[in-house]
């Protein structure tokens, strides 16, 4: 049976599956909807010359301006875009490019201030370790088509994400980097073996045919090496020239070019016994494996972004009529929508966040909150996407697919964690830049003095040493392979950190405040006692609080929606609700015949409608207490109780012992919260808080000079957690509050705090190590160029060496 390819995607299409599109009069096959949906688009768009032009290579292709225009032009189409743009508030867009042509992180750099040029660019967040660029942009003012033609006109090349592409696009780069450094080994092999007897025997003892059979078995041999494996270097130098800046490339290619210009003459000229080929061979040769190993430890520190990517499979196993049938069709995930039921067999990645319907399981969910015990999974609970069924079949509803699920919105906080750049590495990108030029313009009068003082041979090769050794490569490398070792070590245990320079500012924190419910404490409050206050019956008075709390999500909400029979009282109309965050909640409540206005919170806020507070005989209560009343007063006390979190005494006592001062904000009455600090040491505290007091607490530390990292979960914690140095998100918390959070926590573990901030010291000691060195490296290494004491393949070696050094002290971050 012959086997048809997707003429659109070049996929495989399944036997079973025929949707054509038709195309100059023919029909073509494409694997799937989706496909077919765009091809179609295209077609009708007048734009079907894309596919005349496309090859196997038509990215890489040096198209006319014309022609590149109309395959660009394809994906502002939003059949196309609907596959990997997300459509914000604003008319904003935002889409994951997958880059190529990056050689160092100054290309970083400068792909940034070309697309920040473009007006309606909002943001650019460049991951250097996985070389993926997250954009947003205004769709009124630039079209996408615009900002890839930005980055194609830079020198580099952009396309949708898609992470069997980029891993394809990896082991490419791969395999060519594994052949230059193969071809540039084997020929400097060659030419030192035509360059030794120029070693061993004085100028004018070896006759002038053997010589000169010598250069020109050398000039062979260098060829590979100057017009095959240096191709690299030349392709950023000339991006550099074009864009009016000093690279890194920039003085390698001019070092290479000069020494082998200099080869040239000296063999036309048969100037002695001097041969420059075997220096052009060990250059490359040592360049090309310190880029190799660069390019494989850069890869590791980025590994944990990238895994994340690759955890969602591409196809799904559909029940699209249950549950009347259960038959099985297979889909794209892409195409998921809310509703849509898929089975998930075991040993298969849960493709979307949803709901179990029926089966019963374990899942793995290790990849994404570092747990590594198996959560068991029944009817009504939840599953996220990414996690792994391990025992059993899952019937699952969609609640949450594609780039609405957990597990995209955790790659996105990667991503722009990995973007960040604190000061010390803006400062070192910009003096990496200022250094490369000064570099060039000192290499002209060292090449004057040494040609004055000696002669044009040894000119060239210290010049040549001084281009290579003092390219700023380890200091460019210095922040962002530190940075992305240490954030994918925390994504591992289940910590992500997603705010501007929030690992440099978490080294610095002294001061650290906690919420108390659902933080500190479990948050799964229980209603311990009722305590009449007033006339009216317990059972009534439970009915209308619970009609109260219907909408909320609130710890204390939910302790009470949980007491008594789940249907309300016969009767009980509630209108002209009113939320007061931090005090309660209260409401016009007919009941029973009589409409009155009811009040449930802190006792303060109920006093505004049932009048003064009533003495009560239970100040020692250690919980919690929220009162209910109407206009007749006071009529119930809720007495809540908590549990301190499992691990929070063992967390509270390793940050204590790094020399911090805790403390604890709760809204709660004044002996829970005492009872609190005093059972887990805590060095301050404050009850009965309302969102602007917290505000306000948080804001006078840092009048004081405090560096404050906060810690909170729900809704009334937004503001603060605005305000802190640093402020982290519990698991299980708000939206409100994990999306204004810079640090967000997956799991309940609270042990991981003193890691996080123990790894974030750490990361600011390997940073400032690295730029040290590298530093140190440059300042040592320039006189000594200068003045003759480095050969060409010395310096090589010097600044692979370097550079590897300081990635290796970065890959330190991923050990415990």
């Amino acid at each position: 049976m012959t086997r048809h390819t997707c003429f659109h995607c070049g996929l495989d299409v399944p036997e079973s599956v025929h949707l054509p599109v038709v195309f100059e009069n023919q029909e073509r096959e494409t694997c799937c909807v989706g496909c077919q949906a765009v091809a179609q688009s295209i077609i009708e768009a007048g734009l079907g010359s894309y596919y005349k032009q496309r090859t196997a290579d038509a990215e890489k292709a040096a198209l006319p301006p014309d022609e590149v225009l109309a395959q660009l032009k394809l994906y502002d189409l939003p059949e196309v875009q609907a596959e990997f743009v997300e459509s914000g508030a604003d008319n904003q867009k935002e889409a994951v490019l997958m880059l190529g042509g990056i050689t160092c992180a100054a290309c970083v750099w400068l792909i940034e201030q070309q697309l920040l040029r473009l007006a309606g660019v909002v943001r650019v967040d460049l991951n250097y370790t996985t070389q993926r660029v997250r954009v947003v942009w205004h769709d009124g003012q630039v079209a996408l088509s615009d900002i890839l033609l930005r980055i194609q006109s830079t020198g580099y090349t952009a396309a949708p994400y898609d992470a069997h592409k980029v891993e394809a696009q990896h082991q490419q780069e791969r395999k060519q980097f594994i052949v230059r450094l193969a071809v540039a080994g084997l020929c400097m092999m060659q030419t030192m073996m035509f360059a030794i007897p120029t070693y061993l025997y004085s100028e004018g003892e070896i006759e002038p045919l053997y010589l000169g059979i010598l250069h020109w078995g050398a000039f062979i041999m260098v060829l590979p090496v100057v017009f095959y494996c240096a191709l690299p270097f030349y392709k950023g130098a000339w991006r550099d020239w074009k864009n009016r800046r000093a690279g890194m490339d920039t003085p390698i290619a001019i070092a290479v070019v000069m020494t082998f210009i200099a080869g040239i003459y000296s063999l036309a000229t048969n100037a002695g016994q001097g041969m420059y080929f075997e220096s052009i061979a060990m250059l490359l040769f040592f360049l090309l494996g310190g880029r190799f190993m660069e390019q494989i430890a850069r890869r590791k520190a980025g590994d944990a972004a990238e895994r994340l990517v690759k955890l969602v499979p591409a196809f799904c196993h559909k029940l699209s009529r249950y549950p009347e049938s259960e038959e099985i069709e297979e889909a794209a995930v892409v195409k998921l929508q809310r509703g849509d039921v898929v089975l998930v067999k075991p040993g298969e990645v849960i493709p979307v966040d949803g709901i179990v319907l029926s089966g019963e399981s374990e899942v793995n969910e290790a990849m994404l909150t570092g747990e590594s015990l198996p959560v068991a999974k029944r009817t009504d609970d939840k599953v996220t996407a990414g996690t792994l069924n391990a025992v059993g079949p899952l019937v699952v509803r969609t609640e949450q697919a594609g780039s609405d699920t957990r597990l995209s919105h955790i790659v996105k906080l990667l991503d722009r964690a990995l973007a960040q750049k604190p000061r010390a590495a803006e400062l070192a990108e910009k003096y990496a830049s200022h250094f490369v030029l000064g570099e060039l313009l000192l290499a002209v009068p060292v090449f004057i003095g040494w040609t004055l003082y000696a002669d044009a041979h040894t000119a060239l090769w210290i010049t040549v040493a001084l281009l290579v050794i003092t390219c700023p490569c380890a200091l460019s490398l210095a922040t962002p392979t530190a940075l992305a070792a240490a954030t994918g070590k925390l994504a591992g245990s289940g910590v992500l950190v997603g705010g501007r320079q929030s690992l440099e500012t978490l080294a610095q924190i002294s001061d650290v405040v906690f919420d108390k419910t659902g933080t500190l404490t479990r948050g799964e409050l229980s209603v311990s006692r009722l305590i009449a206050l007033g006339t009216w019956k317990e059972a009534d008075c439970l009915a209308v609080a619970r009609a109260l709390e219907a909408q909320s999500e609130h710890p204390v909400a939910q302790a009470i929606l949980r007491g008594g029979n789940q249907d309300f009282a016969d009767g009980l109309q509630v209108a002209q609700r009113i939320n007061r965050v931090g005090y309660g909640v209260s409401a016009h409540i007919t009941f029973k015949g009589e409409t009155q206005i009811w009040s449930l919170g802190r006792a303060e806020f109920v006093a505004e409608t049932a009048g003064s507070i009533p003495d009560l005989p239970l100040a020692e209560h250690r919980g919690s207490m929220v009162f209910l009343g109407n206009q007749q007063g006071f009529q119930t006390a809720f007495l809540l109780e908590d549990e301190i979190k499992e691990g929070a005494a063992e967390m509270v006592a390793d940050l204590k012992a790094k020399g911090l001062r805790l403390h604890v904000l709760s809204g709660d009455r004044d002996t829970a919260v005492a009872h609190l600090a005093a059972a887990l040491d805590l060095d301050a505290y404050r009850s009965e808080a309302v969102p602007e007091d917290k505000l306000a607490y948080v804001e006078t530390l840092q009048k004081q000079g405090c560096k404050v990292l906060m810690v909170g979960d729900g809704i009334n914690d937004a503001p603060v957690l605005a305000q802190a140095d640093v402020s982290v998100a519990v698991a299980g918390g708000a939206d409100i509050a994990r999306d204004g959070a810079d640090v967000v926590l997956l799991n309940d573990d609270m042990r991981v705090l003193p890691q996080m901030l123990e790894q974030a010291r750490r990361t600011r000691a390997v940073i400032g190590q690295n730029l040290r060195w590298a530093s140190a490296y440059n300042l040592i290494a320039v006189p000594l160029a200068v003045f003759g004491f480095v050969t060409p393949w010395i310096a090589a070696l010097g600044m692979s060496l370097s550079s590897l050094l300081v990635l290796g002290n970065a890959l330190r971050l991923l050990k415990k």
